[in-house]
């Protein structure tokens, strides 16, 4: 058959899809990782050597992860090594030019770049010349690793979001009389109701979730539901996978019934997590082999499961809170010692303020007593001769 990647007519065999699919996750799904741009283009290159792109969809997923594929490198021909090159020197330039807005936004301390270019691991930063055999794997091996924390990474903002706004909501409270206080209390439980006042929400990845889209998105009758069908309309780019974003866009339905814009008591940041809570659990149950993609294969094993068929009910984000009390403690205490710190800071700030000031007016006056000329703003009048 003919693979869009390669270019070429192959055996499309189970293997040769599952490595294609690797490299169809970093170049056509945006990563979300803060070199994405870079592994992008990397990547972009590499696939137009003929020699490495032969290699790659001949070399097994764990070979990839284990480096032996970087070692290709020194087979790629010259006009791509070159463009790597500049590629790597482009991306060394980005991160300096990062670093020395960091040094700015600190006041101008200098800044040591070699050690903080090591926080970029994703490079070998000794080298800011030449893309050589350690770049690839080490962009291989940051690339994988980070896209496998980057879901816990969300998680971990999210749960920081929500503290922050019930640190505002509180804080705001302290600002209240006990009137307006309780009239503020009476106002965020209604609004608390009122989101929670929906529809049922639909197990996801369930045969009662997917007959909804079935219906709704796709305008079929639930009777003939029919699973293979199913996800060949959903798989909208063709690949004989679902990805990632295709699963989420699975979950629209069902999140509409909890999240409607421009409504006060519903917050489209908290519909997100919910959307990544659903894509987690439907991935966890379905993608068997763990590449964040789901076949034909595992989605139709998937429905004849149990949980498929008579699932349990979905528990919603108000009913899972982001953050115990215990975790609330901690995250006001630590606000209050970072406010603490910048209260030091001015203090410290001012004073050195008014100290520079206290030197200024002394040497004013030891430039008077000389008869040399004041700065500007500093002349003082002095009494007429008689």
């Amino acid at each position: 058959g003919w693979c869009a990647t390669c270019e070429s007519n192959v055996n499309l065999s189970p293997f040769h899809l599952h490595t294609t699919m690797w490299i169809f996750f970093f170049f056509f799904q945006d990563t979300g990782l803060h070199y994405d741009r870079y592994l992008r283009e990397v990547i972009d290159f590499l696939e137009k050597d003929q020699h490495f792109r032969e290699k790659l969809h001949n070399t097994d997923m764990e070979d990839i992860k284990q480096g032996k594929l970087a070692k290709e490198l020194d087979f790629v021909g010259h006009q791509v090594r070159t463009k790597l090159d500049e590629l790597k020197r482009q991306e060394v330039n980005r991160l300096r030019t990062l670093i020395k807005a960091k040094q700015d936004a600190e006041g101008g301390h200098e800044m040591n770049h070699k050690v903080l270019l090591k926080q970029f691991e994703y490079m070998n930063h000794m080298n800011p010349h030449t893309f050589e055999v350690e770049d690839l794997d080490k962009l291989i091996q940051s690339a994988t690793n980070d896209l496998e924390n980057y879901d816990q990474k969300r998680h971990e903002e999210f749960k920081r979001y929500e503290m922050m706004k019930e640190h505002e909501r509180k804080e705001h409270l302290k600002n209240l009389d006990e009137e307006h206080r309780k009239d503020e209390e009476q106002h965020y439980e209604e609004l608390r109701k009122k989101h929670a006042d929906h529809p049922k929400i639909n197990h996801p990845g369930s045969q009662d979730q997917l007959k909804e889209v079935w219906k709704e998105s796709d305008g079929l009758d639930p009777n003939d539901f029919d699973p293979k069908t199913f996800f060949k309309l959903h798989d909208t780019n063709g690949d004989s996978y679902i990805d990632e974003q295709e699963l989420e866009a699975l979950f629209t339905k069902e999140l509409e019934k909890m999240y409607r814009p421009n409504l006060d008591e519903d917050d489209m940041t908290e519909m997100e997590e919910e959307r990544l809570r659903m894509r987690e659990h439907v991935m966890n149950e379905v993608d068997t082999n763990k590449d964040r993609l789901v076949s034909l294969e595992e989605f139709l094993m998937s429905t004849n499961k149990k949980e498929f068929l008579e699932p349990d009910s979905w528990e919603t984000l108000e009913q899972a809170p982001a953050y115990t009390d215990e975790e609330m403690k901690l995250f006001e205490e630590q606000l209050a010692q970072e406010e603490s710190n910048l209260n030091q800071k001015n203090s410290d700030l001012q004073k050195q303020k008014e100290e520079l000031e206290r030197q200024q007016e002394k040497l004013n006056a030891q430039k008077a007593e000389l008869h040399l000329p004041l700065p500007p703003g500093h002349q003082q009048h002095l009494p007429a001769s008689s």
